[in-house]
């Protein structure tokens, strides 16, 4: 009953709005208590139903409806909407049902086309799928029908409002002092860094972690597709966002384009928050091997799979032998970072590795390794000493790199 009348009173509402001005959130609410507070007797609720309907009917034409709540609570990492009756959300890394629905496919739109239209991107039955991010960086998809069968689907990764550093992610058991050490002297001597793992295993966390370690003189450049990284201390930051194409198929920008404007800038370090085409992978590359240090995100299986994963992304977007492909990924990439999600949910690091080459092949030199009854464990020294020497370290024993 209370989902159709508040649908009901919010039409109502957004007949009579003034939208020649900007309201206030004050006034909108005002207006809304007042048509919930004169309610005739065929509408009659309690004060504490009216009051729960007045929150409702805000959310729903201020915000995101009844999306809002799981929004704004801080224990959900991840909202999944299968049509408006199957909402599903993951809290501490378990997925379960959201017993709340939407009260119908039309607010369902309503609350899509708020959200993209608050990034300039379209979304539509002739473009039915789109990413956007929400204003506190929460990342979202949408999918439309027909495209999705059961329904319109939106999912919300959202982002912590507090941005992660390398002591959560040390507080959280993701992995050990040692490891951070390790990544820090890594970040200080300008070793370029991939970060791969599955869906959700905390990639874009952890490349925002890895701000942490970068030198605070140098000129930073973040290239994403949805502005989700949120790095502090760094005094000359550029952010740039990627832009879909028109509804005329024109004025595409997409993360190779930024990548190479970028080199423009007189970068010192350049963070992609994921490589997802051949276009982006080959121009990272070719950024790694001017001069240009930087971290990146893939979508791997292992640390093995990312280097195969580079190197379908390399050949697909240019026509060139696969033994060039190998040069230019060993070349520009010194180390990748492993990250996966256990049983329980947990997220951690199962694998730190230096790239090197023998024979024409690139091979894995593991320094770190992941023990289910170990943990994460030292496990090796690394080969390739030049960046190393140029910055002053030196390996000293299994378990230490000192700086001079």
């Amino acid at each position: 009953m209370e989902q159709t009348l508040g649908y009901r009173i919010k039409e109502e509402l957004l007949e009579r709005f003034d939208f020649s001005r900007e309201l206030t959130d004050e006034e909108v609410m005002n207006e809304i208590e007042e048509r919930v507070l004169n309610l005739n007797d065929n509408e009659y609720i309690s004060i504490t139903e009216k009051k729960n309907l007045c929150i409702e009917i805000f959310n729903s034409v201020r915000r995101l409806g009844i999306l809002q709540q799981l929004i704004d609570d801080e224990s959900i990492s991840e909202i999944m909407v299968n049509g408006p009756d199957n909402i599903f959300i993951e809290r501490d890394g378990k997925i379960g049902k959201f017993e709340g629905k939407i009260a119908s496919e039309e607010e369902l739109e309503d609350i899509i086309q708020q959200i993209v239209a608050k990034v300039n991107r379209t979304v539509n039955e002739a473009e039915p799928i789109v990413d956007a991010r929400l204003s506190d960086g929460s990342r979202v998809n949408v999918v439309l029908p027909p495209i999705a069968i059961n329904g319109a689907v939106v999912t919300i990764r959202k982002f912590p409002k507090i941005p992660m550093t390398m002591d959560r992610l040390l507080e959280f058991g993701t992995l050990t002092t040692e490891a951070a050490g390790f990544i820090k002297i890594l970040m200080e001597t300008g070793c370029n860094i991939i970060v791969s793992g599955g869906t959700s295993s905390g990639k874009t966390s952890f490349l925002n972690a890895l701000a942490d370690y970068i030198p605070k003189k140098e000129r930073v450049i973040i290239i994403e597709d949805s502005a989700e990284l949120q790095l502090s201390g760094i005094p000359n930051l550029v952010q740039m966002e990627t832009r879909n194409a028109n509804v005329e198929g024109k004025g595409e920008i997409g993360i190779g384009d930024l990548i190479k404007s970028s080199l423009r800038m007189r970068p010192d370090r350049i963070l992609v928050g994921e490589v997802r085409d051949g276009k982006a992978a080959i121009m990272l590359l070719n950024a790694f091997n001017t001069g240009h240090y930087g971290e990146s995100t893939i979508h791997a299986n292992s640390a093995s799979d990312t280097i195969s994963r580079l190197e379908t992304l390399v050949l697909t977007g240019f026509n060139i032998p696969l033994d060039a492909a190998k040069r230019q990924i060993v070349s520009a990439i010194d180390y990748i970072i492993y990250l996966g999600r256990l049983k329980d949910g947990k997220r951690r690091v199962l694998e730190i590795s230096e790239l090197c080459e023998a024979e024409g092949n690139i091979y894995l030199n593991q320094i770190f390794g992941y023990e289910p009854e170990l943990g994460l464990k030292r496990c090796g020294n690394p080969k390739r000493m030049a960046k190393f020497e140029m910055a002053g370290v030196k390996e000293n024993g299994l378990f230490k790199i000192q700086k001079d």
